[in-house]
């Protein structure tokens, strides 16, 4: 039996994929974002080991809640791709008993041949592009882009469903040449049903420094609502630049 381990789960989530969902998030990451704010989910030995049955007996109870808001079960992390067999067994069991909406949310940094098991059972990727910039996003993460465009292009060329969402820090996302790059990709992609950013917040600060690491964006503030405004505007100009291949 295939364990899986866990960071924390949450029975009420509004905001990762449609409706009332049961968030899952699985411990362990590859990507050290500068902004990430559970720090805590990036060690790969540590969190709790949990079998499918187990989580099948936490999302139960919210079943109703689920379904009738058109809600279902996402998976979280971490990068819950570094756990696929696990989650593939979890998403395979919600669809088979309970015939539950699954949502994968990840960083990309997998290769789509590698998880197809995982993507066969997955009703909705929300891809986390973090920064269309390669050099910027080494920087920004420790790791290079090509994965996560690499699967977008694969979810795109296999007609799969996504959400494409980009963290917005300032002085980190707000060149115009980068912004309109993000949407000239964006709009070369099939099946992108949303796209959205997320302003940047210092909520997880607090976690770098129980965990004794230092912090490299004190002092960051948090986007303006005109700041955000100016970012869709220029991806949306990169988006009408390209069209779908």
């Amino acid at each position: 039996m295939i364990k899986g381990r866990i960071h924390s789960l949450e029975t009420f989530g509004t905001v990762d994929g449609p409706g009332i969902r049961f968030i899952l998030f699985m411990q362990g990451c590859l990507m050290k974002c500068q902004y990430c704010h559970n720090p805590d989910t990036w060690a790969l030995d540590e969190g709790r080991e949990v079998t499918v049955e187990e989580i099948l007996k936490e999302i139960e109870p919210y079943l109703n809640y689920y379904r009738t808001s058109g809600g279902g079960l996402t998976v979280s992390g971490g990068e819950p791709t570094l756990q696929a067999k696990f989650v593939e067994q979890l998403f395979t069991e919600v669809k088979k008993r309970w015939n539950l909406h699954t949502t994968l949310d990840s960083n990309g940094y997998n290769e789509g041949d590698k998880i197809t098991d995982l993507l066969n059972v997955t009703d909705l990727v929300l891809l986390d592009l973090k920064h269309i910039d390669d050099e910027a996003h080494i920087k920004l993460t420790g790791k290079s882009n090509d994965r996560t465009l690499k699967l977008a292009r694969w979810l795109s060329d296999h007609g799969r469903k996504m959400w494409i969402r980009h963290v917005y820090v300032p002085g980190i996302h707000n060149k115009e040449e980068d912004l309109i790059n993000l949407g000239r990709f964006i709009g070369t992609l099939n099946g992108v049903e949303k796209f959205e950013i997320l302003p940047y917040h210092q909520m997880g600060v607090y976690k770098w420094e129980m965990l004794g690491k230092a912090y490299e964006l004190e002092g960051v503030p948090t986007p303006g609502d005109e700041e955000i405004r100016r970012a869709y505007q220029l991806i949306e100009e990169g988006r009408k630049q390209t069209t779908p291949v």
